[in-house]
C-alpha cells in the first residue's frame, strides 16, 4: 500500500457529510460492538482514512489487515482473502451525484460499514472461521453461491436482537440512510436468522432488501456457518460413500 492517497477535495466532502450523517442516524439504532468498534478504529470526519493506517490499528487489535481493491472483488477472491484474515477495501469514494445511493461498494461502505466490527475479537474470531469454510469450497460454484448469500444475510444487512431493541450491524444497512430506516420499520419484513430460508432469499443489489434476517445473539453466526459447512460438505460425503 502507499503510504498516503491522495483524495480529491470532493472525496473528502463526501466523506465528511456521510460520517456526520450516518453517525447521527445510528444513535440506538447501530449493535454496540459496531459502536465500540468504531471508537476503537479511530474514524472520524476529519478525514477519509489511509488503508495503511486501519490496517496498523486491525492488527493490533485483532490480526486482521486490510488490502486496498480496485472495487468490487469476485466472490473466490474475497471468500479466499477473509480465510488469510484480510479485508479488501476500495479507495473509491462514491460521487455527490451518487451520493445517497450506489449499488457498489466504495471507501464508506468497506471502511466505515465493515470495519469497525472487525476490531472486535468475537466478531473477528467468527469471519475468519467463515472465511476458512468457505476455502474449502472455492472449487464449488455452489458452494461459494451459498456462502456469499449467508455472508449478505448476516455481515451485509444483519439485524441483532439487544436487550433494548432491534439493532443493525450489516454494512449494508450501517452505510445507508434509507435502508438504515426501512429495515427497522414496520413495513420491512423481518424473522430469526434460518440457513435455509437465508440462502433461498433473493439477493437484491439494487434496492432495499426483501426480508432481513434477526440473530438473537452473536454465538448464532458461529452456529449458522457450522450449519452451512455441514450442508456444503454433505453432498460430498455421500457420493464418496456411494463409490
Amino acid at each position: 500500500m502507499n503510504a498516503h492517497h491522495r483524495y480529491t477535495a470532493e472525496d473528502q466532502l463526501v466523506w465528511k457529510v456521510l460520517f456526520d450523517r450516518q453517525t447521527a442516524l445510528l444513535h440506538r439504532r447501530a449493535a454496540a460492538p459496531f459502536v465500540a468498534g468504531l471508537n476503537r478504529l479511530g474514524l472520524t470526519r476529519d478525514a477519509a482514512p489511509e488503508l495503511d493506517e486501519l490496517s496498523q490499528r486491525l492488527r493490533r487489535l485483532t490480526g486482521w489487515e486490510v488490502v486496498a481493491a480496485p472495487g468490487r472483488v469476485d466472490d473466490r477472491t474475497f471468500l479466499g482473502l477473509l480465510a488469510q484474515r484480510q479485508f479488501p477495501v476500495t479507495r473509491w469514494v462514491r460521487s455527490m451525484q451518487f451520493f445517497d445511493y450506489h449499488s457498489g461498494p466504495d471507501l464508506f461502505h468497506d471502511a466505515f460499514g465493515h470495519l469497525p466490527l472487525l476490531s472486535d475479537a468475537e466478531w473477528a474470531a467468527w469471519l475468519e472461521h467463515f472465511g476458512q469454510v468457505a476455502r474449502r469450497h472455492l472449487h464449488d460454484d455452489h458452494a461459494v453461491e451459498q456462502l456469499v448469500r449467508l455472508f449478505w444475510r448476516t455481515a451485509e444487512f444483519g439485524l441483532t436482537q439487544e436487550a433494548d431493541g432491534l439493532r443493525v450491524y450489516g454494512a449494508g444497512l450501517l452505510s445507508s440512510a434509507a435502508e438504515l430506516h426501512y429495515c427497522l420499520s414496520a413495513e420491512a419484513s423481518r424473522q430469526p436468522l434460518d440457513v435455509t430460508a437465508a440462502l433461498a432469499a433473493p439477493i437484491i443489489r439494487d434496492g432495499f432488501q426483501q426480508l432481513y434476517f434477526v440473530l438473537p445473539n452473536w454465538t448464532e453466526l458461529a452456529d449458522a456457518t457450522a450449519e452451512l459447512a455441514v450442508q456444503l460438505t454433505a453432498p460430498v460425503a455421500q457420493e464418496q460413500s456411494l463409490r
